[in-house]
């Protein structure tokens, strides 16, 4: 397994990654925006595209899926809660943010819970419900991997005051985070990547975490 970093993107500067299996076949993680980047990105590393996985469905994460899925034929991942975002101005706060120019995703999706395992090649990725930014939102792990989306940054969490968040759903699934095995190293949506056990020390949220639990 390699794993790709992609420049951040978006108005938010989001950040994506590529996944890529032993055949050089590739899963994007999110698709915040210029699909004409990514797609030179995948032919500098010379992968194919064969899923986008989101970690939820907000404009900064999904705006390049309609022009990738058009380009390359991939095939499209959400959580079952957040998939109406991916049609939805208002949800996926394309509204909130005055954003123009925004394409709506309304090819086929593919939906799944916790209870799937999603899968590239040799490449499993566990799915790891943590509502709070989003209903929807998300973290994959794969390998020693955890791609935390919106719910956990370095030092920091995202955000549960817009439409959809919920601040003690959020402290909730940080719990659920701080209890897993082992130091994952952990690729955020947003910001520098961490490790899981940098953050039980330093972040304020995660150290304390057990105190937003009801």
């Amino acid at each position: 397994m390699k794993i790709f970093k992609l420049k951040p993107l978006s108005v938010c500067e989001t950040n994506s990654y590529l996944v890529v299996s032993e055949k050089n076949n590739a899963v994007l993680i999110d698709a915040p925006a210029d699909a004409d980047y990514i797609m030179e990105q995948i032919s500098f590393y010379g992968v194919t595209l064969k899923k986008i996985f989101l970690t939820h469905g907000h404009f900064d994460h999904i705006g390049a899926v309609a022009d990738l899925v058009e380009k390359t034929g991939c095939e499209v991942y959400i959580h079952v809660f957040d998939k109406p975002k991916l049609t939805d101005d208002n949800g996926m706060l394309v509204d909130h943010f005055r954003i123009r120019g925004h394409k709506k995703y309304t090819g086929e999706v593919h939906v799944f819970t916790e209870n799937d395992i999603l899968t590239l090649d040799e490449l499993e990725f566990d799915v790891l419900e943590t509502p709070g930014h989003t209903s929807g939102s998300v973290c994959f792990i794969c390998g020693n991997n955890m791609f935390s989306g919106d719910t956990l940054f370095a030092r920091s969490i995202g955000r549960t005051d817009m439409p959809d968040g919920d601040y003690k759903a959020i402290m909730r699934s940080l719990a659920k985070i701080a209890d897993l095995g082992g130091n994952l190293n952990v690729y955020p949506g947003h910001m520098r990547t961490t490790t899981l056990d940098e953050e039980r020390r330093l972040n304020p949220y995660l150290r304390d975490f057990s105190g937003g639990v009801s």
